[in-house]
């Protein structure tokens, strides 16, 4: 049973939240889930019921990135609009947006301004392609970034031309990034008594995430090419057919392991191929070596494969659709898929944190907010009266 009362490690840290998409509300969602105080701030005029991408606030991908926050709604081209803004700003510890590089210096919300008066803030800023620079004023999106970054150009099969990868990665890469250099800095606070300025682009967060196959570029000049469901470099790892579908593993790497594989499909003789007796000579000619597993594993069940590597010691897995995921039982055990109740959709699951602290848990303490709904409490606390809340809300300052 959940404790309503406990406090996440981060509940002593207030964020103001001017994100929108989903890079930035990524990278506010990792603290909000961890017991930050998140103010969302949100348009008071009537923009329509999504955030961009016409997903209603009850759709699943809004409720999905807005949970565990307050929404205060806040019109930041009035002057009495920005004067409560920073007021907020002042007493926050964490503001996070992810405008156009010129709209804050536009809005007067710029890092160089809040520290004036707040020189304890930790500002972030997530852009498609850094601050400054070139292509700094360019509009950035998730697969503009997939293709910049070198992602597209190794994803999908020999010759079939750039694929995008299935998921917003460079959008959650970057809000993912941006959490750890809030984190960072909020950390660097505690011995300098000061805040800076965390800045994440996009592009930058696509090209860390190739990893390995940056690597190989920068480290040896290899220029890595498209492989399919194969592994770039550690052959015999992929996606084979069984009789009812597809299972994934991974045979290449350490000697042992495909000795294991061998055995498992029963098909000893390919250790005594002189084309096979190597890693090298397995990537090489992976084409033949995969159709001959193909030819094996095609004549027996996932179920009965999945069993048969286990017993050997052969790391696979099933290839799962989105319904086979949830339902698997050590995804059910690790329990990924937290409930919470909405007002409007009742009881729904969605993704939680996929690490785990042993004191101090993160949580879905609420839904998504109704905009605005918190607007009333967020300005009483600063001192703001009923009359003048309503003469705000009257002239659409809130």
């Amino acid at each position: 049973m959940t404790d309503t009362n406990r406090k996440g490690p981060l509940s002593r840290f207030r964020v103001i939240d001017l994100t929108r998409l989903r890079s930035g509300p990524t990278c506010v969602r990792q603290l909000a889930d961890w017991g930050a105080d998140v103010i969302k701030i949100e348009s008071p005029l009537a923009l329509g019921v999504s955030d961009g991408w016409g997903d209603s606030r009850l759709g699943p991908d809004f409720q999905n990135l807005h949970r565990n926050k307050r929404s205060l709604t806040l019109n930041l081209k009035d002057p009495a609009g920005l004067e409560i803004f920073r007021k907020l700003a002042d007493g926050a510890d964490v503001v996070v947006e992810n405008y156009r590089p010129e709209v804050k210096y536009r809005l007067g919300i710029d890092y160089e301004t809040l520290r004036k008066t707040n020189p304890r803030l930790v500002y972030a800023s997530v852009s498609g392609f850094g601050q400054d620079g070139p292509y700094a004023k360019r509009p950035g999106y998730d697969q503009i970034a997939q293709g910049m970054g070198g992602l597209m150009a190794i994803t999908g099969f020999p010759g079939q031309g750039p694929v995008r990868v299935g998921i917003a990665v460079s959008d959650s890469a970057a809000g993912n990034y941006a959490a750890m250099g809030i984190l960072t800095a909020l950390l660097e606070r505690e011995v300098s008594g000061e805040g800076q300025w965390v800045q994440v682009s996009l592009l930058e967060s696509m090209i860390a995430m190739l990893d390995f196959q940056a690597a190989r570029w920068l480290v040896a000049g290899e220029v890595p090419e498209q492989a399919g469901n194969d592994h770039p470099t550690s052959i015999p790892s992929g996606v084979f057919p069984t009789s009812d579908g597809y299972v994934n593993t991974a045979g290449g790497g350490a000697p042992l392991m495909w000795q294991r594989l061998c055995k498992a499909l029963e098909a000893e003789h390919l250790l005594k191929r002189p084309e096979y007796a190597s890693g090298e000579l397995r990537s090489k000619y992976r084409e033949r070596l995969n159709r001959e597993i193909s030819e094996i594993t095609c004549h027996r069940t996932r179920k009965q494969w999945l069993e048969r590597f286990e017993a050997c010691g052969v790391a696979a897995g099933p290839i799962y659709r989105m319904d086979e995921v949830f339902t698997d039982p050590q995804v059910q055990h690790l329990g990924i898929a937290a409930p919470v109740e909405h007002p409007q959709l009742g009881r729904i699951r969605l993704v939680g944190q996929p690490f785990s602290l042993s004191r101090t848990p993160s949580e879905i303490r609420s839904a998504t907010p109704e905009r605005g709904e918190h607007t009333d409490q967020v300005l009483g606390a600063l001192g703001y009266t009923t009359e003048q809340i309503a003469d705000l809300r009257r002239r659409v300052v809130v």
